[in-house]
């Protein structure tokens, strides 16, 4: 791994085309972001230059009515673009191949369930011929109620099922719905059968299979003969006898599989649908009718911007993975005399990730000296006197040889075993605590000049010093609520600032979120093709308006990539609710305006998610207030002031204002 070092501060003039080279914004942008001339990063909402939403002025636009950050800016024309994307790659690799079958994707709903982008999912998808897929009950009955009016969308419907859900699913297709379950387990094709008596009908409906091709990455056990879902082979030919038992064999249109998410290496994908191809044409043989192939979900995100075979990335584009994919079942079939099938992706990460963005505020910093505090050195080795400990006389000369020109490394090796010993002897009595505070002040700013260092020079050893000495910015979110991944599979998100990329930054950092948890900190980034221990940022400016940041001017970070999974995984660490989320659509004339507006969790929400009754909450307080006032323990004023606290303070939002 690259050790992180301190942006350099050559006199080169610094452009916002640096910093966008520095944030590795194209490598990851998708060409959905980019840097303006005046220092901001702009969205692109049909990647291309021609429009630019700015991202600042969102922000400032939100706060000018009432709605501060942390919010998630969800952008739909980019999640429409990504459908579409996909859309032309499969229709490209079809064409060009002469491939017979179509093609169509199904948006799970599990990737992002939010209402509002469903319905765009639905909107755009109508056009497109893009359908759903759930895999619960609940899933299962939004996807009825968003596919309204849309009965030829095609609605898979996998998971886990019982009666009640088999049930819904048979008669809302005898009601017209283009909808098809999935036989997970064995005794599924029970509860089909049955269903099926009793409506009178022959449901049409897919088997998933379990391929001995493993999965990579975070999810590969999703694959392979231990996967959680699907059936084996044996499994396979043992329905198929009974489906023919039951005289139902004329309803098994489809065969499933599914690999896992975040399918980092095309090969993985090659090796599994060759695998399923060959089952598919296996069981055109045994008398199954089909017609449709599902390759489940799996394609990936370059969150890292790496385009490498790794956890954060992918080493595909969708134009190459739509052509392998087709060109896959396209020979096997071939070879086998079997029609081509309609091919059928369940791609969400792919299609929603881009479209989300999460802001938030920087709060503060903790910045470790690059210089002593010459007069705290000065009065620890006078209170000392002839009795001051080596340790620090050992720091104080080491200051003082780096200071002569000495190599930084040789001085920080000593320095670091002198605050070792230092810290010995103070556990043991034998140190001041003023003595411990000049060690420390010493070996900080000897170590700030290491990383002051060429990156390229410094030994391995050093990897972790940018994790030890680098500044925390504590910022205004949750990890646990807005980023779970990063806390729960090190995901690894692309992080920058909205503003000021006009300046070099001259700090580097890691994020410290708002929780009263020491795992809610980010210490993982991507840049310059690896992943990096710290993040490039600029210092706090002097000045604030009283608000969450104090005295300091605003300072705003964004997360990109986000509209995958983090909403909906998110939880309730410490309290903090959900986020405002506000949906931005370009407008014909190059600006912006905001479709919808979703409030986030007030402090009443998420009182009441733990079964607090605010109402009976503000009566005993209120009641114990009255007492203090009785008790004269409060003021007349000081307990209005208590009470108005309690009111706004349930009525507002979970994070700092």
């Amino acid at each position: 791994m690259r050790t992180s070092a301190a942006p350099t501060r050559e006199a080169t003039v610094w452009t916002p085309r640096d910093a966008a080279d520095l944030y590795g914004l194209e490598a990851w942008g998708g060409g959905y972001f980019g840097v303006s001339d005046r220092g901001t990063v702009v969205a692109h909402p049909h990647a291309s230059s021609e429009q630019a939403i700015d991202l600042l002025e969102v922000v400032r636009g939100l706060e000018a009515r009432d709605l501060v950050s942390p919010v998630v800016l969800r952008f739909d024309d980019i999640l429409a673009h990504r459908m579409g994307h996909l859309r032309r790659a499969f229709d490209e690799a079809i064409a060009d191949a002469g491939y017979e079958g179509g093609y169509t994707c199904v948006y799970p709903i599990k990737v992002n369930q939010q209402r509002h982008i469903c319905e765009v999912v639905r909107h755009v998808g109508g056009a497109l011929g893009f359908g759903l897929e759930a895999g619960s009950k609940p899933e299962l009955l939004a996807g009825l109620a968003l596919t309204e009016g849309h009965d030829d969308m095609l609605f898979i419907c996998n998971g886990f099922k019982d009666q009640e859900f088999v049930e819904t699913v048979i008669l809302a297709a005898k009601m017209g719905r283009r909808i098809m379950p999935v036989v997970e387990q064995v005794h599924e094709l029970e509860l089909i059968a049955a269903s099926a008596r009793r409506h009178e009908v022959t449901p049409l409906f897919g088997i998933r299979a379990k391929l001995a091709a493993g999965g990579v990455g975070r999810w590969a056990d999703s694959a392979g003969f231990r996967g959680k879902f699907g059936l084996s082979v044996p499994q396979l030919l043992a329905a198929v006898d009974r489906l023919r038992e039951l005289e139902l064999l004329d309803g098994l249109r489809m065969l499933h599989c599914h690999i896992g998410s975040q399918i980092f290496d095309i090969r993985t994908f090659k090796y599994a649908v060759s695998e399923l191809a060959h089952l598919y044409v296996e069981l055109v043989r045994l008398g199954a009718p089909m017609g449709v192939l599902d390759l489940g979900g799996g394609l990936g995100v370059d969150y890292d911007g790496s385009q490498s075979a790794r956890d954060s990335s992918v080493n595909y584009t969708l134009a190459e993975y739509a052509a392998d994919m087709v060109h896959r079942i396209q020979a096997i079939c071939d070879d086998a005399g079997v029609a081509h099938p309609d091919i059928v992706t369940e791609s969400g990460r792919a299609l929603v990730a881009h479209s989300g963005v999460l802001v938030f505020q920087v709060l503060g910093t903790r910045v470790f000296p690059e210089q002593p505090d010459e007069a705290l050195v000065r009065r620890a080795v006078e209170e000392g006197g002839d009795e001051t400990p080596q340790p620090l006389l050992d720091l104080v000369d080491a200051w003082e040889r780096l200071e002569a020109g000495a190599d930084p490394i040789e001085v920080y090796h000593d320095a670091e075993h002198a605050l070792s010993e230092g810290m010995s002897l103070f556990s043991l009595g034998y140190m001041t605590i003023t003595a411990r505070a000049a060690a420390e002040e010493i070996y900080w700013a000897i170590g700030a000049a290491v990383l002051r260092e060429d990156p390229d020079e410094l030994p391995e050893e050093f990897a972790d010093l940018p994790d030890r000495l680098g500044d925390l910015y504590f910022s205004n979110f949750s990890l646990f609520q807005s980023l779970i991944d990063a806390w729960g599979i090190d995901q690894v998100f692309p992080i920058m600032p909205i503003h000021r990329l006009g300046e070099r930054p001259t700090r580097r950092g890691v994020l410290a979120d708002i929780t009263c948890d020491s795992d809610g900190r980010i210490d993982r980034f991507a840049g310059d093709g690896d992943t990096e221990s710290t993040l490039p940022l600029h210092e706090l400016r002097p000045g604030g308006n009283g608000g969450p940041a104090g005295v300091f001017e605003p300072y705003y970070l964004a997360v990109f990539l986000t509209g995958a999974y983090q909403e909906t995984l998110g939880d309730l660490h410490n309290l903090f609710g959900d986020t405002h989320a506000v949906h931005v659509v370009a407008e014909p004339d190059g600006g912006w305006a905001l479709s919808e507006v979703v409030e986030g969790d007030t402090v009443r929400d998420v009182l009441r998610y733990v079964q607090y009754d605010p109402t009976e909450m503000r009566r005993r307080l209120r009641k114990e207030i009255e007492s203090a006032v009785a008790g004269k323990r409060l003021t007349l004023p000081e307990a209005v002031s208590m009470r108005r606290f309690l009111d706004q303070g349930l009525d507002g939002y979970t994070y700092l204002e």
